[in-house]
């Protein structure tokens, strides 16, 4: 893509009332626009880089043969009601009025939706086990929607909900979505920093499952066994002060941005719904149910956090908007003529470039934008490298000077 072309740019100044990292960056970046507390818009290059987390949720997710549906956002508030969250979850509910006073909620989570949902396909234990997921926008009234995309009304989030016959099948797929949460994690490039935490099972079972990511502004506090790569959060650590793996104690206190969690629901939703399935012997059962969530918009913000020096992101290979950033720093014909000889090359060979050509910025703003905008891989042409090219990785000091030929023949 041309830089000239994009419609958005980058600001000079990071925005009024905005503390935390992603939050400033991404904003005066122009990946995303804050439209009031806790909602935000995505622009093409936020948006490119929320498709492409996304897509690798998505995959692991297919992987495992999870099956993809979408959900309503709307939801009556009479399957809240079956449940008791209409009143228990009143306080980040968002509650609608519609025509002759109906009332709705814009979905938060869809355990309400999708266990009614799945009652009209399941009958018999030949119909278990499955699993579905979507990625939706849910929307939770927080009282104090803060640090960016971390903690937003409006957010993505991927959630799978898997329906089995009996605990035991639960808790095999339980840890298989385990072990494919660990891939999601190794292609964010947060496979290091992320560690499977113990948490509170809440009324489901004893314990769940939250995937933290470390990182100093997080707001999480959890307690780190580096033996196992395991953790605690801190609203169990009274109940559970070792290592629930290998004993240790010798905990080491960090804090985390939850970027994922997983429940072993059991039979919470499906006793409110009545769903059953009858098995071998014709007795009817109640359908055991796992929950698992991602947050992907709240991942593109836990990068940022954790990816990024004085001058800007630093976005890993994956999920960067561009795998290239072009910068043409001359005025004469020649160069401008070799800088599009050099995008239009990489984008025969299928690669993502964004390429500055834009004439009504100083070759000065154009370096800092590239910083800021964090590509992985920066190529400059301009009247020094005399038919040559300039390569710098973001993440590297020092350039490297190549053949222009030479070098669109290695790449």
């Amino acid at each position: 893509m041309k830089q000239s072309e994009l419609f958005t740019k980058t600001k000079k100044e990071y925005a009024k009332g905005e503390t935390s990292t992603n939050a400033k960056l991404l904003i005066k970046a122009g990946y995303i626009d804050k439209l009031m507390a806790g909602v935000y818009t995505f622009l093409p290059l936020g948006l490119k880089v929320l498709n492409k987390v996304e897509n690798i949720i998505r995959d692991e997710m297919n992987a495992i043969g999870c099956q993809e549906i979408l959900m309503p956002v709307i939801q009556p508030k009479e399957n809240w009601v079956t449940t008791n969250r209409w009143t228990d979850m009143s306080d980040i509910l968002f509650k609608l009025e519609g025509v002759r006073g109906s009332e709705f909620a814009l979905g938060p989570t869809h355990e309400e939706i999708v266990t009614p949902l799945v009652k009209q396909f399941v009958f018999s234990y030949k119909d278990l086990p499955f699993a579905v997921y979507q990625i939706q926008s849910k929307f939770r009234n927080e009282a104090r929607a803060k640090s960016g995309l971390l903690r937003g009304r409006e957010f993505r989030m991927k959630d799978v909900y898997s329906f089995h016959a009996d605990e035991k099948d639960l808790e095999d797929f339980y840890e298989r979505m385990s072990k494919s949460y660990e891939k999601v994690w190794q292609r964010l490039s947060l496979d290091n920093i992320t560690y499977k935490i113990f948490a509170s099972g809440g009324s489901f079972s004893k314990y769940s499952h939250e995937y933290q990511t470390i990182c100093d502004s997080g707001e999480d506090e959890i307690y780190l066994c580096e033996k196992c790569r395991l953790g605690i959060n801190n609203e169990i650590i009274f109940d559970q002060d070792s290592c629930p793996k290998c004993g240790n104690k010798k905990l080491i206190k960090k804090n985390g941005i939850e970027v994922g969690n997983i429940f072993q629901l059991k039979t919470k939703y499906s006793k409110s719904f009545n769903l059953v399935y009858q098995d071998k012997k014709g007795d009817n059962n109640l359908v055991q149910m796992g929950c698992y969530g991602i947050g992907p918009s709240r991942i593109v913000g836990a990068l940022v956090e954790v990816f990024h020096d004085n001058k800007g992101i630093l976005w890993p290979d994956a999920v960067a908007p561009f795998q290239y950033h072009l910068i043409n720093l001359s005025k004469s014909n020649s160069v401008e003529k070799q800088a599009e000889y050099i995008y239009q090359r990489l984008l025969s060979k299928g690669e993502e470039v964004l390429f500055d050509d834009r004439d009504n910025v100083s070759f000065g703003e154009k370096l800092k934008d590239a910083d800021l905008i964090g590509v992985p891989c920066r190529l400059v042409i301009s009247d020094k490298t005399d038919g040559r090219i300039e390569v710098k990785k973001r993440n590297e000091k020092y350039a490297k000077l190549a053949g222009i030929d030479d070098w669109l023949s290695i790449n």
